[in-house]
Parts: C-alpha cells; structure tokens; sequence
C-alpha cells in the first residue's frame, strides 16, 4: 500500500481542521472496492485527517448497467451506504462519498450524487452531479455518462467541521461557473472526487484544480481514482490519471498522492481563507 507523504504550508492554526483526501483503483468488484475504501480511510484517520474524501465510482466503476445494479435510494440507503456510515462512526470522520450510485425515479438512470456522511453515520448533504462526460477523446476512449445517468440540478454547500464545503463531481471541474455558485453560498473549501481520465488528466488535471483555488479562494479536496481499472474477468480499457491532492486557497499544492492505492492529508485553516481574501479582494472585485 502506498501511504503518500505530504507537504503543508506554513499558515496552520490552532483551529485547523486535518483533510485527507483517498486515491483508489475501483473496479467491478463492490466488496473488493469497499474493503479499499476502508483500508484508505483507516489510514487517512489515523493520520489525523478529521474530513475524508472518497473518490468517484469508489464503489463501482465498470460496465455501465452494473451501477443500475447495485444503486441505492437516499437518504434511506442500502449495504453501501450502511457500511459507509459505520466506517464514518468507526473513525469519528465525515466522509464524502464522490459518485454514489443513487436510484432515481428513473429504472434505466442512476444520479452521480456526492454524499456527505457526519461523523455519526448520518447524511449531512447530497449533491447530483450536473455536468454529465459524454466524450469521444483522441486516444480512442468513448464515454456516454448520459446513457445511464441523470444529472442533478442544484447547487450544494454542506455543513461540516471545516466551515462551508461546496460539493462537485470530477467534469463539473471545468465548469468555473458552478464554484463561484459555491462561493456564493458561502463555501471556503471545495471538493472535487473524480475519475479524471489518462489522456486528460495528464494534461489538465492539476491545473484546472490550481485555478479553481486560485479563482475562489478555497481549498480544493481533489480525491481521484488511478491506474487500470482491470475488472474481474481481467477485461477492461480504461485507465484513470489520479494524483489526488489538496490545494490551498493561494493555489499551492499541500499535498498529493503518488502511485496506486494510497490518501495524503493536510490541514484547512479557514483563517488563512480570509486573509488570503482580504489581502487579495478579487471576488469583491466582481462585475459579473
């Protein structure tokens, strides 16, 4: 297991809150997934991370009509759910679920929905993914999210132990509008679970999380998906660019995942948030 190291700042204060953010390689698995799931969180908690963030598809990632399968109605829940709130009790944690597999009223579509779990296993928040990956890319990957996926229509900032956290999901990350909406509701940290793919993330990954922070004037909890995703039978294309990492408000890296299976943690002070704005008064600066 690779247990990634990570770099903080030098603005911690007495009332920061620890962050870990997850890396994973999910595949069509669900108990094999879910094993990971608690074996990262484990190891985020016991580095002191107090808010974890899970990846998207952290249950599931694999042919699309196995997420019709295995999704669950919120905020009553399922296996899934159950076993995610006993792990967030287990731990003292809240958690935040990227790409739960949520059933709809829809029996052909799944929302891609972000669940915020408390501490004590219940759901604080959930946020449906509004921006849908339908993509032909050059390197011969074909994604339809919208095949069997509905997207969400509303913005969400939830309440947790680090202030206001604005809830999105992997391609709403080139959607800027969507984080100034958060900003707008009151969010000083944002989290981004995701499943970025090879070809993009290589290229656009980091810096489209950098800009975010830097533009809003939040920390960015970017939890990832990596590697192969090799499923059961030993079948499978897709490739996921991870390096999750955390990004402080002045758009530096804090901390971020290597190769593999692993989380990182750094700390969110909300203090330095507003000095970064006031030293810096972009958003008051707005026209539009």
């Amino acid at each position: 297991m690779n247990e990634n190291a990570s770099r903080e700042g030098s603005h911690v204060q007495e009332d920061v809150v620890r962050v870990g953010v997850v890396q994973l390689t999910s595949n069509d698995e669900v108990e094999r997934n879910l094993d990971a799931v608690e074996r990262t969180v484990r190891g985020a908690a016991r580095d002191g991370a107090r808010t974890i963030v899970v990846p998207e598809c952290f249950s599931f990632l694999g042919p699309e009509e196995g997420k019709l399968a295995i999704a669950e109605s919120l905020p009553e829940g399922g296996p899934i759910l159950a076993r995610m709130a006993s792990l967030a009790k287990a731990h003292d944690v809240e958690l935040v679920l990227g790409g739960f597999w949520e059933r709809g009223s829809d029996p052909e579509h799944v929302f891609n929905a972000c669940v915020q779990v408390a501490a004590d296993g219940s759901i604080g928040a959930i946020y449906r993914k509004i921006h849908l990956f339908d993509v032909d890319l050059s390197d011969g990957t074909t994604l339809r999210e919208s095949d069997t996926v509905s997207p969400g229509d509303a913005v969400v900032v939830a309440d947790t132990r680090l202030g206001k956290l604005g809830l999105s999901v992997c391609y709403d990350l080139r959607f800027p509008e969507l984080y100034r909406a958060l900003v707008d509701r009151g969010a000083i940290a944002l989290t981004v679970p995701a499943a970025f793919t090879l070809h993009t993330g290589k290229d656009h990954w980091e810096i489209l999380l950098r800009a975010r922070a830097i533009e809003q004037q939040c920390y960015v909890l970017a939890a990832a998906q990596t590697g192969h995703h090799r499923q059961a039978d030993g079948s499978g294309r897709r490739f996921s660019w991870g390096h999750a990492m955390i990004v402080d408000p002045w758009g530096a890296v804090l901390a971020q995942c290597g190769e593999g299976e692993g989380w990182c943690v750094a700390s969110v002070d909300p203090r330095y948030v507003e000095r970064v704005r006031a030293s810096l008064p972009s958003l008051r600066h707005r026209k539009l």
